[in-house]
């Protein structure tokens, strides 16, 4: 080792001539470990900045040593067959966004994806991925996007979106699925923010139907281009989504196959649905009572067969599957039953049923159930105010004003100035703005319906002689003001004192000084009478 130091501080030569010291110290110090090392750009790939892309480079297996600063990888568009556990030597703690598309992927082994925890977006199009096994997503508890168009997928196996927690949209259009992949709302590891997922272009022919009804008001999902089996279910579901203008289906209306006369083939049209418009229904009830609510439009009794689903505020149920013994229910013929309604029972039940048309826009299958004291308007279908809140408004206001003049008064009424009957007392101190009238009609007590005066006083010293006379900081001479009690405006004329006057009333600042508020208040609030 000193040897080797020596060398490398150039003290002695190698191949004839002396090392640059700055160097040989940076190699010195590379070698200890002190400065990590960085990979530098992989032959065939371009890294600018944060960013590496090795695409169309007919990779068959990853570059060795990758730099580990990026933040996107891509990958796309060479011959990668597989990701393995060691697809690369080091973890990537800065990666976000990793492009695998375009490649002839057909394996991805368990927990893969360890050593890139971080990752936002995950490309896996059009590959050749048959299976999606458990757990093969492992690690990637922050991905947001997921990426599977345009593979062979024809089975998803139970866990293999487990540890996908932050998953919001997954792409699996264009695949070979014939079974919906209903687990990735079941399972309690997977996906918990699933906002939008695209199923398009599968061989999918039979749908969860009461499940699509739950999980498709927090979701959007694709289904068009699928051969779909047009049952009464099925027709339900469509005509449900169209008549709540469900984007998915809405935007793509044309691409569903299930559409038309399939209505009439399926033979859904039967004579119990009454073709008139549907309206709002209303129920209130205490709690504890029992409740049997029908299905708007549906007349008794139905033919056999039928099923009527009912979405709830917290679920979906239906006539078929319904467990009479529960607390919630529906009957044989279509009828929401509640054994004993609960306060959280309250709120909008939807009825959906094969009614083989479409709704108008002033339809509506709604039913708003209320458990409480409050009352519903059957005209409007809008809860009014119960007695209860009435009065609980009436209190609050009662009180709200008394505490108001309890305020005024102790404003009005408790001033902290007094004021001093002897000629050579002090003043308050303080600035006032002062409403009062005319200072001769302070003094002789009559009331006239002129406007108000504002007079501002310039603040007295402690120790300074009230008696000597003081000049105005402002005169409001020939100045129209707007009366306070919103009784018209008038010009208020200068009232020019004399100073002999001044001195018969010597006191008269000290006096409007002093009162401040309570005295002008009182002949204020007596102006109001």
């Amino acid at each position: 080792m000193p040897a080797l130091v020596s060398q490398l501080l150039g003290k002695t030569k190698v191949g004839g001539r002396c090392c640059n010291p700055a160097a040989a110290t940076m190699q010195l110090l590379l070698y200890l470990g002190f400065i990590p090392r960085v990979a530098p750009c992989p032959p065939h790939c371009l890294c600018a900045s944060d960013i590496i892309s090795c695409s169309g480079s007919n990779l068959s297996t990853l570059p060795f040593g990758l730099p580990s600063y990026a933040s996107r990888l891509d990958l796309s568009h060479n011959v990668l067959r597989a990701v393995r556990v060691d697809w690369i030597s080091q973890s990537f703690h800065r990666l976000i966004t990793l492009v695998l598309s375009w490649n002839t992927i057909s394996q991805i082994e368990m927990a893969a994806f360890t050593a890139t925890p971080h990752l936002l977006y995950l490309d896996l199009s059009s590959n050749q991925l048959r299976v999606l096994n458990s757990s093969i997503f492992t690690g990637l508890k922050e991905l947001k996007e997921l990426l599977l168009i345009g593979n062979h997928i024809a089975q998803i196996k139970p866990g293999a979106f487990t540890d996908l927690s932050g998953l919001q949209r997954l792409y699996i259009s264009a695949n070979s699925l014939t079974t919906f992949p209903l687990g990735l709302f079941e399972d309690p590891r997977g996906p918990r923010n699933l906002t939008f997922l695209d199923l398009s272009y599968n061989r999918l022919s039979k749908l969860p139907i009461q499940s699509l009804l739950s999980v498709s008001r927090h979701a959007g999902i694709y289904l068009q281009e699928n051969p779909l089996l047009c049952d009464c279910a099925l027709i339900a579901l469509l005509e449900y989504w169209l008549w709540k203008q469900y984007h998915p289906l809405v935007d793509f209306q044309g691409e569903y196959q299930c559409r038309g006369s399939a209505v009439q083939e399926a033979n859904c049209t039967y004579p119990g649905l009454l073709d008139k418009p549907l309206h709002t229904q209303n129920y209130q009830v205490q709690p504890g009572d029992w409740l049997r609510v029908p299905c708007p439009g549906l007349s008794l009794p139905v033919q056999q067969g039928l099923i009527v689903f009912w979405v709830t505020p917290s679920t979906t149920l239906n006539s078929s599957t319904s467990d009479p013994r529960a607390h919630l229910s529906v009957l044989p013929n279509g009828t929401l039953e509640f054994q004993g309604t609960l306060m959280e029972d309250s709120g909008i039940y939807e009825c959906v049923v094969a009614r083989g048309r479409n709704h108008d826009s002033g339809d509506s299958a709604e039913v708003r159930v209320k458990v409480g004291n409050s009352s519903i308007s059957a005209t409007t279908g809008l809860a009014r105010r119960g007695g209860g809140e009435h009065f609980n408004i009436a209190f609050t206001t009662l009180a709200s004003c008394v505490i108001s003049i309890i305020l005024v008064l102790l404003y009005l009424y408790l001033t902290p100035c007094q004021c001093r009957k002897s000629r050579g007392s002090r003043g308050c101190g303080a600035r006032a703005i002062i409403l009062c009238s005319d200072p001769r009609e302070v003094e002789s007590g009559q009331r006239r319906a002129n406007g108000k005066r504002v007079a501002f006083l310039e603040p007295q010293a402690e120790d300074s002689d009230i008696s000597v006379p003081k000049t105005p900081v402002m005169t409001l001479d020939h100045v129209s003001t707007e009366g306070i009690l919103k009784n018209g405006s008038r010009t208020l004329k200068s009232d020019h004192t004399s100073n002999s006057s001044r001195r018969k009333e010597p006191s008269f600042v000290t006096l409007l000084s002093c009162l401040r508020v309570y005295p002008v208040s009182r002949y204020w609030l007596r102006s109001l009478s």
